[in-house]
């Protein structure tokens, strides 16, 4: 497998559990100030961390409530404990999350999770409250390689951003410039003087909002460049005369891009007739791989593709499998359901609380004690794609915010590949 398709897939796996873990985080809760959120960033000493814990541990035992107090020092020594394996918190830092979760009933779980988190931090923060403190985490799921998308005429502009691979439309504007005159004579080369000097006012109206949209993103580091477009020769006109703040101007792509509309339609346009550009900066993977799995599917024969999990799973261990597609919409596991009295196992897939799956799972078919429990529990993107990995099968997880990416999982199930050959 070559590097670069090895380090996209990594990136497409990483994203996506980190962003299931933080789905996780913020749906426990704990049925009181029970659940503990201790954020150490990169050059924190350990030994400085286990000393705030033992202080903590003390107080604790001032908690009035008896159960409360267990619940919480139980946590602290399971925090202490997870420290223990660590000799420093490396390069992006480490986050515990710790705590008795409420199951229902007036009952309790420990919960326990060491979070890597993709980039470094640099809060220092002990948290006890009944929901873990995500926010520091929650701002590293936000899209920081965005385009920016201009199309406009004389008479329509519309100003977006394409964040990862949904279009984000955040003005459009209709112009007052006349449409030309008709008549000739002095009269005409008057008012087309002034239909010019409004033309000009508007292109700066366009330039001005541009920046006030772009700028910030810019100074953020977060503005990878600027695309423009529209129908006719405006755009060019727009751009020879640097309407735009300088800065920006250094951030656009390529040439400007025909598009048939000015509107939101238009910035989709953009999006579609720049994609020889975008490919060079590989966003339009996503597009390309669904474009390939809808043809093969449309062909008569059905083609090299196959949907479904049973149908994607059987190919996958047969070996038929070149790409598997994966939605990131996808919110089932794969579990193993074993008998604790007879050694009976079965394989599962639900979109069920684990949990709630077990308890109606039923009596064991083999013994038929009621016995039956849950001995393995994995996401099903994590599985296929560890499945599809062991195959030398290529992984794309696909997002759900692009129009593709939504087809693919309304239509699809979220789960489909294209194969090496056909599968009977």
């Amino acid at each position: 497998m070559a590097d670069g398709r090895q380090d996209s897939q990594s990136t497409d796996r990483a994203r996506y559990e980190f962003k299931r873990k933080l789905e996780e985080l913020r749906n426990i809760k704990g049925s009181a100030t029970q659940l503990i959120s201790l954020y150490i960033p990169p050059g924190r000493q350990i030994h400085e961390v286990m000393a705030q814990l033992r202080s903590e541990y003390s107080q604790a035992s001032n908690i009035k409530s008896k159960a409360t107090m267990k619940n919480v020092t139980g946590a602290l020594e399971s925090a202490m404990s997870t420290l223990k394996n660590f000799k420093d918190p490396g390069d992006h830092g480490i986050i515990i999350f710790v705590g008795h979760r409420a199951i229902g009933a007036e009952k309790t779980k420990m919960f326990s999770h060491v979070v890597v988190p993709p980039m470094p931090i640099s809060l220092y923060k002990y948290h006890c409250d009944s929901a873990f403190f995500l926010e520091p985490l929650e701002g590293m799921l936000k899209e920081h390689n965005n385009y920016g998308l201009v199309v406009l005429d004389r008479q329509e502009a519309t100003i977006g951003f394409l964040r990862g691979q949904a279009i984000q439309v955040v003005t459009n504007m209709q112009s007052m410039v006349p449409n030309k005159h008709a008549k000739g004579g002095q009269s005409a080369r008057r008012f087309e003087r002034i239909t010019e000097d409004i033309a000009d006012k508007w292109f700066y109206k366009i330039g001005e909002i541009a920046t006030e949209i772009f700028k910030p993103e810019l100074e953020k580091g977060e503005l990878k460049g600027i695309i423009v477009g529209g129908p006719g020769p405006t755009k060019e006109y727009w751009l020879e005369n640097q309407y735009m703040d300088h800065e920006l101007h250094k951030r656009i792509i390529g040439q400007p891009v025909d598009t048939g509309y000015t509107d939101e339609y238009g910035l989709r346009d953009l999006v579609a007739n720049a994609a020889p550009l975008l490919r060079d900066f590989g966003l339009m993977e996503e597009k390309d791989i669904i474009n390939r799995f809808m043809r093969e599917i449309g062909k008569t024969d059905g083609g090299l593709a196959a949907y479904g999990e049973a149908q994607v799973r059987n190919a996958l261990i047969i070996g038929a499998v070149d790409q598997l597609i994966l939605s990131e919409k996808l919110r089932k596991v794969r579990l193993v359901m074993k008998c604790e009295s007879c050694g009976w196992t079965k394989e599962e897939t639900t979109a069920e609380d684990p949990l709630e799956f077990e308890k109606r799972y039923g009596n064991c078919p083999s013994c038929g004690q009621q016995t039956v429990a849950i001995d393995q529990e994995t996401d099903i993107v994590e599985e296929l794609s560890e499945l599809a990995e062991s195959m030398a099968s290529k992984v794309k997880i696909i997002s759900g915010n692009s129009d593709e990416g939504e087809l693919f999982f309304k239509a699809f199930g979220g789960i489909g590949a294209i194969l090496r050959f056909r599968v009977a």
